[in-house]
């Protein structure tokens, strides 16, 4: 049952790429063009730092999948486009191979195939502590990444019922797993009360993996007889929202979630997200043309981020967080709501800074 089930997320998976991958909430963020503000492409930098940890790029293929054949084979395709394109890459779920061992071949092929790279095991928050080591250990992983999923676990035929004990059984995991712990949600959003909550329980770092691209509360209903939770499609923050409620945390914040191209990555690394990652996206260009495409598909994501640095003015990632933002439509009334100041997001480069105290300018 659970081989079948996760050869139904990757279909299904596919299947919402395909149906919905048009406008979302990063659409709602514009840079403000500065038309002398570019620099030179050989003084920008892809590196990016967070956690004790250095990255050569900001952008990692996110957890999918293993646990059956077919997911095994997919594993071993995106390590290989990993280690060749240098990308760090996550795990999906191993709940499969904690539950059965004979599985565990479909999971340790993403270090057999990438050696060198940096790989991210990945379990649920009900996880006990001994469980956590033996998917850290089976991956030889770089990280951990803990992910929470109400949203996805409810709807679920058999899903979890008692979430009382997630927080305290992270922090136990964090406390002990003796790598650095990164806690994600799989599509629904991370709020600044969730982010700041991590931070007391000891993660290094938090996904906020919003609303926009997979969502596993339709997968799952969709596997339900009556498909009787709908009304759950959709639900949650999208990525934009959830990076500008987390922002000054005190925690550092990745993003996934409705990641279509460069330039939202680029509008993601300047809403404050560390790295950015994508999964469906990635999976769809590998399922259509193979590691040679999705090979193709990264490095020329790479590219043109470089390139939108140069425009930018941003020698590094983290430079694009002093550029100026605007914020529109359903996003900007969030941000209203949440108390949000937007305004602050559009004056934020130098420029902007001294033509404010050149001019006295409130606008």
């Amino acid at each position: 049952m659970s081989a079948q089930r996760k050869d139904d997320h990757v279909r299904l998976a596919i299947e919402q790429h395909q149906a919905h991958s048009g406008r979302n909430q990063f659409d709602d963020v514009s840079f403000v063009h500065h038309a002398l503000a570019g620099i030179d492409r050989p003084d920008v930098s892809l590196g990016t730092d967070f956690a004790g940890l250095s990255w050569q790029v900001p952008i990692y293929i996110n957890a999918m999948t293993g646990g059956s054949a077919k997911t095994g084979a997919i594993n071993r395709d995106l390590a290989t486009a990993a280690r060749e394109t240098g990308v760090p890459i996550a795990s999906g779920s191993m709940n499969a191979y904690l539950k059965d061992p004979s599985c565990a071949g479909t999971f340790r092929v993403l270090r057999e195939e990438n050696p060198d790279g940096f790989v991210m095991a990945n379990i649920n928050a009900t996880t006990s502590v001994d469980n956590a080591r033996r998917a850290i250990d089976l991956l030889e992983a770089d990280a951990l990444q803990i992910h929470i999923n109400t949203a996805q676990e409810t709807p679920m035929p058999e899903g979890d019922r008692s979430f009382s004990s997630w927080g305290p059984q992270i922090e136990k995991i964090a406390a002990a797993a003796g790598v650095p712990v990164i806690v994600k949600e799989v599509g629904n959003g991370l709020s600044r009360q969730t982010v700041l909550t991590l931070r007391e329980l000891g993660v290094r770092a938090a996904d906020v993996s919003g609303r926009g691209g997979t969502d596993f509360a339709r997968i799952e209903n969709g596997r339900r007889e009556l498909a009787d939770y709908a009304f759950l499609h959709g639900w949650g923050q999208s990525t934009p929202a959830c990076l500008l409620d987390a922002q000054d945390a005190g925690l550092p914040v990745l993003a996934s979630g409705g990641v279509r191209h460069p330039l939202d990555v680029a509008r993601a690394l300047a809403l404050g997200a560390r790295a950015v990652g994508a999964s469906a996206g990635f999976l769809r260009t590998l399922l259509d043309g193979g590691v040679p495409a999705l090979v193709a598909q990264i490095i020329t994501w790479l590219d043109q981020l470089a390139a939108l640095q140069t425009m930018l003015g941003a020698r590094t990632p983290a430079d694009l967080t002093r550029c100026d933002l605007l914020v529109h439509g359903e996003l900007r009334s969030f941000c209203a709501d949440r108390g949000i100041d937007t305004r602050r997001l559009a004056q934020r480069s130098g420029s902007a800074a001294v033509l404010h105290e050149m001019t006295g300018s409130t606008r």
